[in-house]
């Protein structure tokens, strides 16, 4: 049923679905692409890469669609930190968001820290 939801086009939908922990990884990744507003998708992003049943797969899914957005002059900064906080990710693919086009200096700065931080 949950991946079924994946599929509905309505985002507060898609944001339910990515704060609740019994979302599979397969709607999750299916999520990383949906697409609405920036509001929206920043918000769905950050649900994304905060879900505590995100494999691998789903968050380099969700690091292309950052990358994408920062490169882009958009701003899912709150997506980017909590990819930070993710250990799965190596630090050297997440320090790459902070070269893009939207990384302003605040948040290269709060990428490092955070990277700093990391055990």
């Amino acid at each position: 049923m949950l991946q079924r939801l994946a599929r509905c086009p309505y985002p507060f939908a898609w944001q339910a679905l990515a704060a609740n922990p019994h979302t599979p990884p397969a709607a999750l990744q299916e999520l990383s692409t949906a697409r609405d507003s920036v509001w929206n998708d920043n918000k769905l992003l950050r649900l994304l890469a905060e879900h505590p049943g995100a494999n691998l797969v789903v968050l380099r899914a969700v690091l292309d669609a950052v990358a994408a957005k920062l490169d882009e002059g958009e701003r899912p900064y709150a997506a980017v930190l909590a990819l930070a906080d993710r250990l799965e990710l190596g630090a050297d693919e997440l320090r790459k968001l902070g070269t893009l086009r939207g990384a302003s200096a605040r948040l290269r700065h709060r990428l490092d820290l955070r990277l700093s931080l990391r055990i």
